[in-house]
């Protein structure tokens, strides 16, 4: 029997129209863990108002990003699932998307019928949290094939260290008045009901910092990626970048822990919209520390986490 691995990230449109991006948006803002309101008040505001306005609206944001070679999140999950599969050889190492293809039952199913007896899935979020989680959770046992599920990595020593080496590498590139760790929001009620996101998150900026050489004054957490009226974490980054610069802080180098690869919010949300919100204020310097993408060193980091897991489960 062969030793399985799964990675899963959230998924992508197949192209950057409103046409593949409706069912795209469907399929995720039905999703109960990330939209909670009850079905029967949220299904018509969702089908009525929602998609055909967003479809259009999501299809433009897709078009600044779009690759000759598709999703960037894709793109970039592909090739951490080829350079773990080159330091796995001996297992199989699958990808699946939460939303769209590939379709996590279909792959885990497939993944036990080629004789994987022992398959880990592997969110590829490093905290924990309701909206991204559960559905995989729940995705992932309804295929009804043996699994261990590793819910989170924001406090491995290595992430911490890898993370830690690429805000330092970009630092020392020039000068910052201020190191912005940026966060994928949530709903603040998600926190008051017991999520962990939020003191997951401040831990991992924490343990990062602990291993930077950048005064703590000039290191913030923050969070973005809003949706809907509801409260969600603060400070909202959007509104931070002005207020930063009023303080004559004008040069900000902005990492994003709590994505692994690029998408539609690092290159559109932060490297335009938020780019643009920060410039018009008066800043100067902006600069992103990209995420893991095809960085070597992390894709190592999950094939050695791999094996410890499936070392505990036999």
């Amino acid at each position: 029997m062969t030793k399985g691995l799964l990675l899963v990230n959230l998924g992508s449109p197949i192209a950057p129209t409103p046409d593949a991006v409706k069912p795209f948006l469907r399929e995720f803002l039905g999703d109960q863990n990330v939209v909670t309101m009850p079905k029967l008040l949220w299904q018509p505001i969702l089908h009525g108002m929602i998609l055909p306005f967003r479809s259009k609206y999501s299809a433009g944001l897709y078009q600044h990003i779009w690759k000759d070679s598709g999703s960037p999140q894709i793109y970039y999950t592909d090739k951490i699932q080829k350079e773990v599969q080159r330091l796995l050889p001996e297992w199989q190492v699958d990808i699946a998307m939460t939303y769209g293809d590939p379709d996590i039952v279909a792959t885990l199913q497939q993944m036990y019928a080629n004789g994987c007896d022992n398959i880990i899935v592997l969110p590829l979020f490093p905290q924990y949290t309701k909206s991204t989680h559960d559905t995989i959770i729940e995705k992932a046992k309804s295929a009804n094939v043996p699994i261990t599920i590793i819910k989170k990595f924001f406090n491995e020593p290595e992430y911490i260290n890898i993370l830690a080496r690429k805000i330092q590498e970009e630092w020392d590139q020039d000068d910052y008045d201020q190191l912005i760790f940026s966060y994928h929001g949530i709903p603040q009620a998600m926190v008051k009901h017991g999520d962990p996101y939020q003191a997951e998150c401040i831990t991992t900026t924490a343990a990062a910092s602990a291993k930077l050489n950048i005064p703590e004054s000039k290191i913030m957490t923050v969070y973005q990626s809003r949706f809907g009226p509801m409260p969600w974490l603060q400070p909202y980054l959007k509104q931070t970048l002005p207020k930063l610069v009023s303080e004559g802080k004008k040069n900000v180098l902005i990492v994003t822990p709590s994505f692994t690869a690029d998408c539609l919010e690092t290159l559109e949300e932060d490297g335009i919209r938020n780019y643009n919100t920060f410039k018009e204020s008066g800043g100067n310097k902006y600069k992103l520390v990209p995420p893991m993408n095809d960085d070597v060193d992390f894709s190592a980091f999950i094939a050695e986490l791999a094996v410890e897991y499936s070392t505990k489960k036999s």
